[in-house]
């Protein structure tokens, strides 16, 4: 039978989602703990990659479990699992609903702030930036849902049978001070590399280093971006899944009660 898992995780230590030789990797992590709870191998597909410290605040992944069991699995998953990874449900789904393929819906969140703080290293990226004109990042925010083809905004375009994504909705909000930022992008798809890269433009607006305009050309012309750039994993969260059957909410607040994002200001 096939069960859908509704986990979240910090991604600080690991070195992505995607199990690979020789790394760290939070599928690996979750395939031995089922392992060896479940005595059997079990294999786990994702609802998508994740990069290198980079965090999920929602995440589903599917497994195939032939047998049934008579105790409370989720319990002792969770028993074994360390401590920044949290199994929340375990879904029995009816037929072979897809993880990954099925995914309607996705929305990330970044992090950002402007001043040295350890209290929000590792679950906000810290840039060192004065002045940042607001207004011109949040009309550059303002321009995705407009286009679809986000092939100047991926690290390897060409790899990818198409660019097309359906963004849905973006916001950029500011707190008070101006010293925290948070954006939010909600689409069918991503690229790979595509919100990371979208930050470091940002931010190059926000610097003055790019204008609006010219960011704008790039997703008109459809080419591929020199020197592309991406932002710091460490403020990155993908934190929410939607599929046509399944749509559950966020089970943790985390995320916005420590970063100071409470959806009260935006900029």
């Amino acid at each position: 039978m096939r069960y859908f898992f509704h986990i979240a995780f910090v991604g600080s230590n690991y070195s992505g989602w995607q199990k690979l030789p020789g790394i760290v990797s939070i599928q690996q992590t979750l395939e031995d703990a089922l392992t060896s709870i479940l005595k059997t191998p079990v294999a786990i597909v994702g609802c998508g990659r994740t990069d290198a410290q980079v965090h999920a605040s929602q995440y589903f992944f599917h497994a195939d479990i032939e047998s049934p069991w008579d105790y409370d699995l989720l319990y002792r998953i969770n028993k074994r699992l360390p401590s920044d990874i949290a199994l929340f449900d375990i879904i029995p789904m009816e037929g072979l609903p897809h993880a990954r393929f099925d995914g309607t819906q996705r929305q990330y969140d970044y992090f950002f702030h402007t001043y040295k703080d350890p209290f929000l290293a590792g679950f906000s990226s810290c840039y060192l930036l004065k002045n940042l004109d607001v207004d011109s990042m949040s009309q550059a925010v303002a321009i995705f849902p407009n286009y679809n083809d986000y092939f100047a905004l991926c690290k390897s375009p060409t790899q990818n049978e198409h660019t097309i994504c359906h963004v849905s909705k973006t916001s950029l909000f500011m707190n008070k001070a101006g010293d925290r930022f948070h954006f939010q992008i909600s689409s069918n798809r991503f690229l790979r590399g595509m919100i990371r890269i979208i930050i470091a433009k940002l931010l190059e607006i926000g610097e003055g280093k790019l204008s609006v305009k010219q960011f704008e050309q790039l997703l008109i012309e459809k080419k591929a971006a020199e020197n592309i750039k991406l932002a710091m994993p460490q403020g990155l969260y993908l934190s929410k899944i939607t599929y046509p059957y399944l749509d559950i909410p966020m089970r943790t607040d985390f995320v916005s009660s420590r970063l100071g994002i409470d959806g009260n200001f935006a900029w």
